[in-house]
């Protein structure tokens, strides 16, 4: 059985604007509506699930997808960073955060490292491979950049180095525990 699994990004919002680390935000204007214009390019799928977040339930929404929020989908933990912009981390943390983006390991801001986000992901990415025909998900884009780091065998650190812009899909699919990825098809 091949499996196919497209994980989406999600819309636009303020904090993606203004280089903050995701505190729950909702979408703003211009993403609800590039939300809307796109959802007729997703495929039909047998299993739809989303990240536990309000922009991911949104963009699903507004997808027409009826989607199911999966805790092992959600975004990577920032701990106390949470909500504040990378320039103010930059100014407060500097050394934390050089750690946090030189080694997958670390999670100085008290929240989850890159390798455990990669591991959740994987994990996910093998259990979607069994669902029968095509899955499609609206994740966070570290999720997506997890997906690909794994599926292509690159290093953890390689994670920083994928950029996943909003709306887009990233398809995986794959048969007897091999995955291919299809990078960069936008929805809109």
């Amino acid at each position: 059985m091949t499996s196919r699994v497209m994980l989406i990004s999600p819309a636009v919002t303020a904090a993606l604007r203004e280089a903050r680390f995701d505190a729950g935000g909702p979408l703003d204007e211009g993403g609800s509506r590039a939300a809307r214009s796109a959802a007729g390019a997703v495929p039909t799928a047998r299993a739809v699930w989303c990240s536990p977040t309000v922009r991911c339930e949104q963009t699903a929404r507004a997808l027409g997808l009826a989607a199911v929020a999966v805790p092992a989908l959600a975004g990577l933990d920032a701990g106390r960073w949470r909500g504040a912009t990378l320039a103010e981390v930059t100014v407060a943390e500097p050394e934390a955060l050089a750690r946090w983006l030189a080694d997958p390991e670390e999670a100085p801001h008290g929240g989850e490292s890159v390798r455990a986000l990669c591991d959740r992901v994987e994990a996910w990415l093998d259990t979607a491979a069994d669902t029968d025909g095509r899955t499609v998900a609206v994740v966070e884009p570290e999720v997506v950049r997890a997906a690909v780091v794994r599926t292509l065998g690159a290093p953890d650190a390689a994670f920083w180095r994928t950029d996943v812009p909003p709306l887009s899909a990233v398809e995986f699919s794959g048969r007897a525990g091999r995955r291919n990825v299809r990078v960069g098809r936008p929805l809109g």
